[in-house]
């Protein structure tokens, strides 16, 4: 039988599997039971009463946590060279347009978000084989195909994410590190919460909000009592 180590065993006393807890007990407690020697992330997920194979219930769409997400983004810009000025002191951490095609196509993909804006979307579009299954692909439904290139650079450096539901149903997001305060991580969680539950599709029938989980790196997924965020 395998030894379960001593702060294991610590963490997990801390812990009752069969509770739900309220969102604020529950983003109080993931600090405590992540056990990483680094500053972990804070992640949700969050399962809808959905099928995303029907385009009618198709959940994305895109957020500004009030906290941010403790995160280091690293945004490339893809624009004509008029906007490359107003992208670099927006803060982009890349500029550039056919450079950065020939990078991606040679497989680069060292960046969190790509903004572009729509001149350019015919060069950009022809990276999507790449782009898409890694979450990159610029899109005006999330802010980043704009001719607005600085503010967009700055939202999302301030904290704004995309989200999309996957195909079971469940919409994945990171709003955090441990080093939050519990009161900073609520709020988070509860700006995405609160924003999938305006998002529900009018052919999404019975229950909405299936579940919530919030986790930290190598931490147990800690039960939220869905009710109490959305009554």
């Amino acid at each position: 039988m395998k030894r379960i180590p001593k702060k294991r065993k610590e963490v997990l006393a801390k812990y009752d599997f069969s509770k739900t807890y309220s969102l604020s007990d529950a983003c109080n407690l993931i600090k405590e039971v992540s056990t990483t020697r680094f500053d972990a992330s804070v992640d949700i997920a969050v399962r809808l009463g959905v099928d995303p194979r029907k385009a009618n219930q198709m959940v994305r769409g895109t957020v500004a946590l009030p906290h941010g997400t403790g995160k280091d983004v690293r945004v490339l810009v893809l624009c004509t060279p008029d906007k490359e000025s107003e992208a670099k002191a927006s803060g982009a951490d890349h500029v550039g347009l056919d450079d950065y095609i020939e990078k991606i196509k040679g497989g680069w993909t060292d960046i969190d978000v790509i903004i572009t804006m729509p001149s350019v979307m015919g060069k950009v579009g022809a990276l999507g084989r790449i782009l898409g299954p890694r979450g990159l692909m610029p899109n005006p439904k999330t802010g980043t195909v704009t001719m607005d290139i600085g503010k967009a650079v700055q939202e999302v450096k301030a904290g704004k994410i995309d989200f999309r539901v996957d195909k079971y149903g469940i919409v994945h997001a990171g709003i955090g590190k441990t080093s939050f305060g519990g009161d900073q991580i609520r709020e988070n969680a509860s700006e995405i919460i609160q924003t999938l539950i305006k998002m529900k599709p009018s052919a999404a029938k019975g229950t909405y909000i299936k579940s919530i989980y919030l986790s930290a790196t190598m931490s147990p997924g800690i039960l939220i009592d869905s009710k109490s965020v959305t009554a």
